[in-house]
């Protein structure tokens, strides 16, 4: 809103050069306490709550884009590595199987992978 101490200096010039000639030295003068009008706070309120809103929006726009981005690099990661291509279909057999209450596997773990989990390339 404005500099406290720019406005103190300011007033403390304007006082003391008004009463110098009066014989009065002035030695402190400033603004203790401004009160605004509830609408003019209000107001206020608003465009600071405004700001930290898009500040906020930025943060979160850079985290989607990071989130993207690493995204990005682990799929070029995982299409060029077919061990890291098998880890990622293990983590999905994983979460598939933790919402299995009985499993019964035949063909082994190949299997499994081979019915249940591929991953389209």
């Amino acid at each position: 809103m404005f500099d406290k101490a720019s406005l103190d200096a300011d007033i403390f010039g304007y006082v003391r050069g008004s009463v110098s000639g009066f014989g009065i030295e002035v030695l402190v003068a400033g603004v203790k306490d401004v009160i605004l009008s509830g609408e003019m706070r209000e107001i206020i309120n608003a465009v600071v709550q405004a700001e930290k809103q898009a500040q906020a929006n930025v943060i979160r726009r850079g985290e989607e884009a990071n989130a993207a981005h690493s995204l990005l690099n682990t799929a070029k990661l995982i299409e060029d590595s077919p061990v890291l291509m098998r880890l990622k279909e293990l983590e999905v057999l994983e979460k598939v199987t933790e919402k299995i209450d009985k499993l019964t596997v035949f063909g082994g773990l190949d299997g499994v992978l081979k019915q249940w989990v591929t991953i389209r390339q």
